[in-house]
């Protein structure tokens, strides 16, 4: 299926979060494209549905704090972490959330694979984890089957910012960055090129597969 891949740049979390609610009205209304948004943000605390969350901030301190329509916990979102919003419209052969969320799971297992990282998912908590140490975040919602929000890599970003938080209920030492697992750390521009190639690819892919033959998670190469 056809698929637009933008970036952002730089931006402000609310100015991002703007021109994925009008993505999401434009695909409900079936019209527009499917589009996967590709950004970095200024630094920003984001409180998904989960219950509790709000407990799990513990000293935000002048970073704003903002409630948001994803699953999930309390996350960071800064300078250093490349984020991806797909705003998809699920075709009615493949309208399975589960298989979406491992579907972003694959797509970040998938942009580390060109640095020799070897991340995977973990069996009782999403995201993507490398050494037992989780390396980016997921978290989705969706509107008559229409996806937004997504993932949160982790390439340079400051992890002393996770300390104000449990990020995702756990402990802050549970996160980890492409910086810490290499001796040179990749350009954001590069992680974002290999992230918007990677999720083309599973798209494309996963969303021809018939109803019923799996996620398509081998896909993504």
């Amino acid at each position: 299926m056809s698929l637009r891949v933008q970036w952002l740049g730089r931006v402000a979390y609310a100015d991002a979060h703007a021109q994925m609610k009008a993505l999401v009205e434009l695909r409900v209304r079936g019209e527009g494209q499917d589009t996967l948004l590709l950004c970095e943000h200024d630094p920003v605390y984001t409180l998904g549905r989960a219950r509790g969350a709000a407990a799990n901030v513990l000293d935000a301190g002048a970073i704003p704090v903002i409630p948001v329509e994803r699953g999930g916990d309390v996350t960071y979102h800064g300078p250093g972490q490349l984020v991806g919003y797909p705003i998809c419209a699920l075709p009615p052969h493949r309208r399975d959330l589960h298989a979406w969320l491992h579907g972003l799971e694959s797509v970040c297992v998938a942009t580390l694979a060109p640095w020799g990282i070897v991340g995977g998912p973990d069996a009782r908590n999403t995201g993507v984890w490398v050494e037992g140490r989780k390396i980016a975040a997921i978290g989705i919602a969706c509107r008559r089957w229409v996806t937004w929000h997504g993932f949160a890599l982790n390439v340079s970003t400051d992890l002393d910012a996770f300390r104000r938080i449990h990020p995702c209920g756990m402990d802050s030492d549970l996160v980890t960055r492409m910086a810490d697992h290499l001796d040179k750390t990749p350009r954001l521009a590069e992680v974002r090129d290999a992230a918007g190639a990677a999720f083309r690819r599973w798209w494309s892919a996963w969303s021809a597969l018939p109803a019923g033959s799996g996620d398509g998670l081998s896909q993504t190469g």
